[in-house]
């Protein structure tokens, strides 16, 4: 401990400053630019997205496997995959924002563009971020120090997360895009580095069993796991309830968030008139919503220790229900109070999943007491 820092959880929140930053800024902006800068046809549009869905539900099997089986010191442990996926991770949120020539209305170049952009984010994404969720559940079983890697990495995260504040402020809601283009590239470098501190630095308390593990795998030559192991783990899983009711929940929460991040600014421009709001001022409020979830999880510490995780989500999913309700009975004509309740959805859906690591922590504990898994 350095200045009451705690060396551990501070290198695992890195990859969450370095993801977010990125993370914010692509899934809030490549609607916008593909539909209103580069002019993709609405085929072309839907047409990627339905190729980024099929891709999407395969990746986190596939890296999930191949992290768990390779042979490979950059696959198979967490830190080094994290540490190696990271530039590639990088070059891949730099995809998007560099149009492969000048789109003409429609043209089918932008339609690919975004089918490889989307892919490539998206499986880099998950490679990076799988090994860190991994690691979660590896540095410590004790609730209290999983509470306090919540607080760090809600603290990554809000910083990460006024990426997109300065990014609209810096480049006028991407009106300006060469200084946008130019963020962006200062955003990958230092979401890079970020990374790379965390491959470097942190520590789970497996880390010397896995070595050993690894070393006696090597003397065997049968680390891998068989088909009929995989078909044998993967049915356990299955049957397992509270892990089907977290996947369930977890789809409707991932879903809702998706749609709050890519389309609030869709949402924003056609419903509220550009004078009622100025573009600092939605600067502003597109930054609240990123920025206020993490605070709110931060000033929510000791109500978790006291509620517990369970109440808490189960209360923000209500006051979500609540609110479209009262939201939807006002109209939409009341310009301010949907420029708020667009914010304060935002704020709730991203606080809430923000916690989500909490109960898949404890169903991969159960899992391993369960199973006596190593």
């Amino acid at each position: 401990f350095v200045l009451g820092i705690h060396p551990n959880a501070l290198a695992y929140s890195m990859t969450t400053l370095g993801a977010g930053m990125m993370n914010s800024i692509f899934n809030f902006y490549y609607v916008k630019l593909f539909l209103n800068r580069y002019k993709i046809s609405e085929v072309a549009f839907h047409q990627a997205q339905v190729v980024f869905m099929i891709w999407n539900a395969i990746n986190d099997p596939l890296f999930g496997y191949i992290q768990d089986n390779s042979r490979f010191a950059c696959c198979s442990r967490r830190q080094f995959s994290i540490l190696y996926g990271a530039p590639l991770y990088a070059l891949a949120f730099l995809l998007p924002w560099f149009p492969w020539k000048h789109y003409e209305e429609g043209d089918w170049l932008s339609g690919l563009h975004l089918i490889v952009a989307l892919c490539a984010f998206d499986g880099l994404l998950t490679f990076v971020l799988l090994a860190q969720c991994a690691l979660f559940a590896e540095i410590s079983t004790r609730h209290e120090s999983r509470l306090q890697l919540i607080k760090y990495n809600q603290v990554a995260t809000l910083i990460g997360s006024t990426s997109i504040l300065f990014c609209g402020l810096i480049s006028d809601n991407m009106e300006n895009f060469a200084y946008f283009q130019a963020f962006t590239v200062l955003v990958a470098a230092l979401a890079t580095a970020c990374m790379y501190y965390t491959g470097k630095y942190s520590t789970s308390q497996y880390e010397q069993r896995e070595i050993c593990t690894e070393d006696t795998t090597l003397e065997n030559g049968d680390g891998a796991l068989s088909w009929s192991s995989v078909i044998s783990l993967t049915k356990q899983i299955m049957t397992e309830k509270n892990f089907l009711f977290f996947v369930t929940m977890n789809f409707f929460q991932v879903f809702h968030l998706a749609f709050c991040n890519n389309f609030m600014m869709i949402f924003a421009d056609n419903l509220i008139p550009k004078d009622v709001l100025s573009s600092s001022i939605r600067s502003v409020m597109y930054g609240a919503g990123f920025i206020c979830p993490q605070c709110l999880v931060l000033l929510s510490h000791a109500s978790l220790k006291k509620f517990g995780y369970y109440r808490i989500i189960l209360f923000s999913f209500y006051f979500e229900a609540v609110a479209a309700a009262v939201m939807f009975v006002l109209g939409p004509e009341h310009y301010y109070l949907l420029a708020f309740y667009l914010t304060t959805n935002m704020v709730i859906v991203q606080a809430s999943f923000s916690l989500f690591n909490l109960p898949l922590a404890d169903i991969v504990d159960a899992d391993l007491i369960k199973h006596k898994r190593r």
